[in-house]
């Protein structure tokens, strides 16, 4: 999970500007999610309502199956049209590794009807599960809460309990990518990066990250 809310001026308030993304376990536990929020937050009502994907911007999730860093996989979304088109996993070369990507054309893997306000869609084809549209956004941030602290005037108590803490994104959107995957195609999850760092027996996990590419 990484969440990075309103990001510079020159990727702001696009779907360039990736807000949130998680991978975990699918209910299916053979099976690995990857959400990508975008273009977050979106007020509701209108901004909302009028909020797309940018055909001209690629998103490429990264997974590494190896522990290196570096991706072996990739899984990429494109809109067209009323779509989005969804290609791979597909294995990416040493010499590709870390660079700008074409779209994997030959990798096609499903396409959804990208989802509204009000009408929801989800692909289930091949054991995929596809998903494009404007959900909730789901990060909780106290920012008010926060201010007091970056300011010094909440010590000693920092923040707040949950009970009491203010979500100021409670009433905003994101847009949102959603694959999910069975991980027979995403091959074996190399240790879990903390099992180097002092934790113990955490299961394999894969090393992902997602980017998104515009047309150039």
């Amino acid at each position: 999970m990484s969440s990075d809310q309103i990001d510079g001026n020159f990727v702001a308030n696009t779907t360039v500007d990736i807000a949130d993304f998680y991978a975990f376990e699918g209910q299916n536990a053979d099976h690995t999610v990857f959400v990508v929020n975008l273009q977050g937050p979106l007020s509701i009502g209108a901004v909302s309502q009028e909020a797309e994907f940018d055909p001209e911007v690629l998103i490429e999730f990264n997974i590494d199956n190896t522990g290196d860093f570096k991706e072996d996989l990739v899984i990429q979304a494109i809109r067209r049209d009323s779509l989005m088109y969804f290609f791979g996993p597909v294995a990416i070369t040493q010499q590709e590794q870390g660079l700008s990507h074409q779209v994997q054309v030959a990798a096609l893997s499903g396409q959804v009807q990208i989802s509204t306000m009000d009408s929801v869609y989800i692909s289930e084809d091949n054991d995929l599960r596809l998903f494009a549209g404007p959900r909730r956004d789901p990060f909780f941030f106290d920012q008010a809460r926060f201010n007091q602290i970056r300011e010094g005037i909440a010590a000693p108590e920092g923040f707040s309990s949950p009970a009491e803490a203010q979500d100021y994104f409670a009433q905003s959107n994101v847009l949102s990518v959603v694959i999910e995957v069975p991980n027979e195609l995403l091959g074996d999850a190399p240790p879990h990066i903390g099992n180097s760092n002092g934790l113990q027996d955490l299961p394999n996990a894969y090393n992902v990250w997602v980017s998104t590419k515009r047309k150039q």
